[in-house]
């Protein structure tokens, strides 16, 4: 049994949560600073996700599902944009998207296409929460209809594409 498996599960959600607040937040930073995965990986590895000086988790985060969505995002980002691409209204491009909600629903589209062990609705509420997180109700309601559209494609009846054999 590891360590994960002995913690309640409420902090479970709440590390997973947190590791998806911080994979969004990477992304936009990459975007901004057009800084590499690995670095930004690693600096929030060390200063966001790491460990205090008295050894006590800076912000309650999965460090391996934070590293798992960017790197994912990073590697498939082309699959990702083209699905994202195919839900938005025909006169609007992925650049004229807000850069952070870029970033929540690429990461929303990785986890839609490759997390087998989560339903839709889950990973839809988390990254529409937070949206919430940055925005007004505008901006979540478009991520939450974008999204419920994409997993349309990327998770035909409820089973995730993967994005392997494309």
């Amino acid at each position: 049994m590891t360590s994960k498996q002995k913690l309640p599960p409420e902090v479970l959600r709440a590390r997973r949560s947190g590791a998806r607040l911080a994979a969004v937040q990477a992304l936009y930073q990459m975007e901004v600073t057009e800084r590499s995965a690995k670095s930004v990986i690693r600096e929030f590895m060390e200063d966001r996700l790491g460990l205090d000086d008295d050894g006590m988790p800076v912000e309650d985060a999965d460090p391996d599902l934070f590293k798992a969505i960017v790197n994912g995002v990073v590697e498939r980002q082309a699959l990702i944009d083209d699905a994202i691409k195919a839900r938005l209204a025909d006169n609007w491009r992925l650049d004229r998207i807000d850069s952070t909600s870029r970033a929540v629903l690429r990461c929303a589209t990785q986890e839609l296409a490759t997390r087998a062990d989560l339903s839709n609705a889950v990973i839809i509420e988390e990254y529409v929460g937070i949206a919430h997180a940055f925005f007004e109700d505008k901006e979540p309601k478009f991520i939450n209809g974008v999204l419920d559209k994409i997993a349309q494609d990327v998770r035909p009846d409820g089973v995730p594409i993967g994005f392997l054999d494309q």
